[in-house]
């Protein structure tokens, strides 16, 4: 076993204008978040949020290490953390509880958590982590237990079904709220019309891609907008002053995940489609 990680800082919005191709994928795009084995992330200094994957091989149990950027004895010392299983059946142990998550299932882990342990071969453990202030309690939550709102239309190409998962009204978190967006077979885009919320920041994660198929995913100020073309299993920082939106070839799902000053869902500034730029 591994834990790799990568550090990444913050942009200013007048720098990223001037950012090609190959530098906004250096900065944004977060990718072999699943290694057979290991336990990678990254750790972003936007909100100190950090994404990653776990991928367990048959027989084994891994450990999410602390970081040296922590200065933490234990990973959740003054963090919490949200995981969502994108994978076959798999079981996540806190502290020696066992937690199974199927596919699309989401688990809570309050800070202060001493060990979390991963296991099942075939099964793929996206999670984001914040910083917290206090403990909530570690929680499970089903896809059937999300709250789920239907927003578009196949006339928009936007049909999808949001689930929402780790997120006020479900769990208590201090700041860190997750779900996940299915787009109906036919519908390719996804948050349209753009919005930004400049008091939080956002991670997207990328999965059921089919293969030979992309997502291109667009963000920057709303006047000042760049894309980046996305494959199966892939996932993108947003900053606060960035859109977070995106087209595919096919229709998708997504994770979402975000932390900030305010835990209010709805806190968000739309942008009309007919003023991106």
């Amino acid at each position: 076993m591994a834990t790799n990680y990568e550090l990444r800082y913050n942009s200013h919005p007048q720098d990223f204008k001037s950012y090609d191709t190959t530098r906004i994928r250096k900065e944004f795009l977060l990718d072999n978040l699943f290694e057979a084995g290991n336990v990678n992330m990254v750790y972003s200094m936007i909100d100190r949020y950090i994404v990653g994957g776990v991928k367990p091989q048959a027989g084994e149990k891994l450990l999410l290490e602390t970081i040296e950027p922590l200065k933490a004895d234990y990973f959740l010392e003054r963090r919490e953390l949200g995981i969502i299983n994108v994978g076959s059946k798999g079981t996540v142990y806190v502290d020696g509880k066992a937690y199974e998550l199927g596919y699309k299932d989401a688990l809570y882990v309050g800070r202060g958590a001493k060990e979390i342990l991963f296991e099942g071969e075939g099964a793929l453990f996206y999670f984001n982590s914040a910083n917290a202030h206090t403990t909530y309690p570690t929680k499970q939550v089903s896809l059937a237990d999300a709250k789920k709102i239907e927003l578009g239309s196949l006339k928009t190409s936007n049909e999808r079904k949001i689930n929402q998962m780790i997120l006020s009204g479900l769990v208590e978190t201090c700041q860190l709220q997750m779900g996940m967006t299915e787009l109906n077979e036919g519908s390719v885009w996804n948050t349209m019309p753009a919005h930004t919320h400049s008091r939080r920041m956002e991670a997207y994660f990328y999965f059921e891609v089919p293969q030979d198929q992309a997502v291109c995913h667009f963000m920057g100020e709303p006047q000042e907008t760049r894309h980046m073309w996305l494959q199966n299993n892939q996932a993108i920082l947003s900053p606060e002053w960035s859109i977070h939106s995106a087209a595919g070839t096919s229709n998708y799902i997504f994770v979402w995940g975000m932390a900030g000053e305010n835990l209010d869902y709805s806190d968000m500034d739309i942008h009309k489609i007919t003023d991106l730029k």
